[in-house]
């Protein structure tokens, strides 16, 4: 299977049923910041709403696009980690999974909202920052960019769900004259039809927003796991054909050619140098080449690490161009450069169907099982009062936008702190700072705070020592 032998096939095998676990832990994790409000509004039976918020995620997690899980993928650049030892990949993979499944198991059973976002996503950096430490390896196995970019949107995302949320209640407050929707809803009783149309759009929503957010990084830890173990296999999307990515080849190395490096600072001068070698490497080894099936095994890998390298250091140079007022380039021109470095990147930037599928079902079926716990912390212990429909309406709608928002620029969020902050936020709006339950609100906040640093550490020790071992 993929050219592994018996023994690292069932390897392989056990990694990604571990991998499809965490999804399927995340989804009965995080189903409770979908379907919390329709069931203590009463707009939902229980069972209905895990189901109902069970199907969108699956159709998110179809339809919601590969940005996130690439993202995701870029975090830990591979190519500095994978190398002829197999034993050295197993223990990436084997570090990532362990602490994400441990870390998101332990909140859940003390109904802690915690993020399974931030799990992945502090394994990953554990991983990468222990690579440092081992002996002769002088440069940290991250991808620090997009750490910046992950990390900000995990900080910020929790604040703008608070203050939008306190935003869209003080508005509704001032236009919505049916003052209803302000009230405790009535025991076991269903709303207005408009105000249960309104909530179970809002849950659709966000199960949704959460399926293509959330399930892409499942994707995207599946995608991590299947380059580890077979790299020369997974290194480039062999749906495509061997041609076309020689004729991106060579339409990229025109485009350089026409570069006037005078207006270019030095370090994206001798980019220029690096780009033309690495372009030169694809072509020579594609000319001639119908299927990526006929290079040898380890030129596949090799061909991988090109395009990342002409890709990244290509945009230096579009940057770079664009910023320098003698360049004379036409933004327009600048637009097509860069639109053609991403259709050149695709080519080692997808996912194969059969992942997504694996993914959506594991984070369609986690949905429906499990959600109790999180549901009663969401719903009853964040407030001192009874969720009314205008507060699930707002947190829910902030949370989907959000959500959308960071999908579109493929960056991964927190769904759990993104709704528990929209909620705390329309408790304050209903009723001041008095209006929450403190105690819950400090565990979520620490669940917050320690999330990252916790798998980093756990993550990393066990990255560490997993490599000591198989030297």
């Amino acid at each position: 299977m993929f050219g592994l032998d018996t023994s690292y096939t069932i390897l392989l095998l056990i990694c990604l049923l571990a991998a499809c676990a965490f999804e399927f832990i995340n989804g009965f994790h995080d189903t409770a910041n979908a379907v919390a409000t329709v069931i203590y509004t009463h707009s939902l039976k229980p069972t209905t709403a895990v189901i109902w918020s069970g199907l969108w995620n699956f159709i998110g997690v179809n339809v919601g696009g590969i940005a996130v899980a690439m993202g995701i993928v870029n975090l830990l650049p591979v190519e500095l980690l994978v190398d002829q030892n197999l034993l050295h990949s197993i223990s990436m993979i084997f570090a990532l999974i362990f602490t994400a499944i441990v870390w998101n198991l332990a909140t859940w059973y003390i109904g802690i909202p915690c993020s399974s976002s931030h799990t992945l996503i502090g394994s990953i950096f554990g991983v990468g920052l222990a690579y440092y430490f081992l002996p002769g390896v002088s440069t940290y196995a991250l991808n620090w960019n997009k750490v910046m970019e992950v990390g900000l949107s995990l900080m910020i995302s929790p604040v703008f769900g608070f203050g939008f949320a306190m935003l869209l209640m003080y508005i509704l407050r001032k236009t919505v004259k049916n003052k209803v929707i302000f009230k405790e809803p009535p025991a076991k009783k269903t709303p207005p039809p408009w105000i249960r149309a309104i909530l179970i759009i809002t849950c659709t929503s966000v199960s949704y927003a959460h399926g293509s957010n959330d399930g892409q990084k499942g994707v995207g830890l599946i995608m991590l796991i299947l380059i580890g173990f077979s790299p020369t296999f997974f290194a480039i999307d062999r749906s495509k054909k061997a041609e076309d990515l020689l004729s991106e080849t060579k339409y990229i190395e025109w485009t350089i050619q026409k570069v006037d490096t005078n207006f270019l600072n030095i370090e994206n001068r001798k980019n220029i140098h690096v780009i033309s070698r690495d372009l030169n490497f694809i072509k020579t080894e594609l000319t001639g080449v119908s299927s990526f099936n006929q290079l040898e095994k380890s030129v596949n890998f090799k061909i991988r690490k090109a395009i990342l390298s002409v890709s990244k250091k290509s945009e230096s140079v579009v940057k770079n161009l664009s910023e320098s007022s003698k360049s004379r380039i036409k933004p327009a021109v600048l637009a097509v450069m860069t639109s053609n470095l991403k259709k050149f990147k695709a080519n080692t930037e997808y996912s194969p169907r059969w992942v997504i599928l694996m993914v959506s079902l594991s984070l369609g079926f986690g949905t429906m099982i499990g959600w109790k716990r999180i549901v009663v912390t969401i719903g009853e212990k964040i407030g001192k009062t009874h969720l009314t429909y205008a507060q699930g309406a707002s947190a829910e709608i902030v949370a989907a936008s959000t959500i959308t928002v960071s999908t579109y620029f493929g960056l991964p969020v927190s769904t759990t702190h993104v709704l528990s902050s929209g909620i705390a936020g329309a408790m304050v709006a209903s009723g001041g700072r008095q209006n929450l339950r403190m105690g819950t609100i400090k565990n979520i906040m620490i669940a917050w705070l320690i999330t990252l640093p916790v798998t980093v550490v756990l993550s990393g020790l066990l990255f560490y020592f997993l490599r000591m071992i198989f030297k």
